[in-house]
């Protein structure tokens, strides 16, 4: 359906290990005439450190980007609710959601997304209103820079979201509250972004440019497919084709950490899969993220996680 733009890397402040995420339910529907919407729920582990966030997503089209879809993004992260993991035909006691007595009840991190068109955001906008305002220009998609803005979860926003997640409407009724739903989600989005005084989501301006932000989400794609070969910022510039300098400034503003930092915290957490869930020994997990020496890497290694290596296997046992 849509990218969800790395949300969940936005709410956990770091990249998920393929591993860790376990989706068990997925829901996509195209609601006649109106938005295009998708829930993602996943297994949530009690250790992770994740925030309810929201996102606005606006892709404006460009000469330099031919084919490329105008659309307005809606992405939402939510912690917190608890559900059955089981099918709903295999388990006895629940249907979507989870009572007080089902034994398939998990904790949730559900990614609600939604996309709106310039077709349906069109019949929103007067076309001969004197005012010029940028929800406006937003709307009528007249605003001449994508851009990508963090938004704040108010209580009616999560009130919402909460409907969403858990309601029991069917066919037409079910298209009719989430036409209805989704618009008050929109509404309450483009409160925030126009409320705020610097309407710029980026410092970084090139990375209004939804190639550039690609190119920069691809280098951290790079960083983990490269996670026990170390590569330096200058073959990583040259592989996404974006100047170092560029690379640097847009991948911290991102991601809210420095590449090194990123590539480094990535390796650590990697590392403490390998031995704690796949019972490797130390020397195994150095050589497969390409130390030099064991005690290079239990410095490391005891630096992020605050336990040596071996300290860390005492527990698993």
């Amino acid at each position: 359906m849509m990218q969800t733009y790395d949300i969940l890397s936005l709410a956990h402040n770091g990249q998920f290990m393929e591993h860790e995420l376990q989706l068990f339910y997925e829901k996509e529907q195209q609601i006649p005439g109106s938005v295009q919407y998708s829930i993602k729920r996943y297994k949530r582990n009690i250790q992770w450190n994740t925030d309810d966030i929201g996102m606005v997503v606006y892709n404006v089209q460009h000469d330099s980007a031919p084919g490329r879809e105008e659309h307005l993004d809606l992405h939402f992260c939510i912690t917190g609710n608890s559900y059955c993991s089981a099918d709903a035909m295999t388990c006895s006691k629940c249907t979507e959601k989870a009572n007080e007595h089902c034994r398939n009840k998990v904790e949730s991190l559900d990614v609600i997304s939604f996309r709106f068109s310039p077709q349906h955001l069109s019949q929103f906008v007067k076309p001969k209103k004197a005012e010029i305002s940028f929800s406006n220009e937003v709307l009528a998609f007249r605003h001449p820079q994508s851009f990508s803005k963090m938004i704040t979860l108010c209580g009616r926003t999560r009130s919402i979201l909460e409907s969403l997640l858990n309601h029991n409407y069917t066919g037409a009724l079910e298209n009719i509250f989430i036409n209805a739903q989704s618009q008050m989600l929109l509404l309450y989005s483009m409160e925030c972004v126009v409320g705020e005084k610097e309407s710029e989501t980026f410092r970084c301006k090139f990375l209004a440019n939804e190639m550039d932000r690609e190119k920069i989400i691809k280098a951290r794609d790079i960083l983990l497919q490269n996670i026990g070969n170390p590569i330096t910022i200058k073959e990583l510039s040259r592989k996404v084709a974006i100047n170092e300098c560029y690379l640097k400034k847009g991948f911290k503003e991102l991601f809210g950490t420095t590449i090194f930092e990123y590539y480094q915290n990535q390796r650590m957490e990697h590392a403490r899969y390998l031995l704690y869930d796949k019972g490797l020994s130390v020397t195994e997990v150095s050589m497969l993220l390409g130390y030099s020496s064991i005690s290079h890497f239990s410095t490391a290694f005891k630096k992020h996680t605050g336990l040596k290596p071996c300290e860390l296997l005492l527990r698993a046992n």
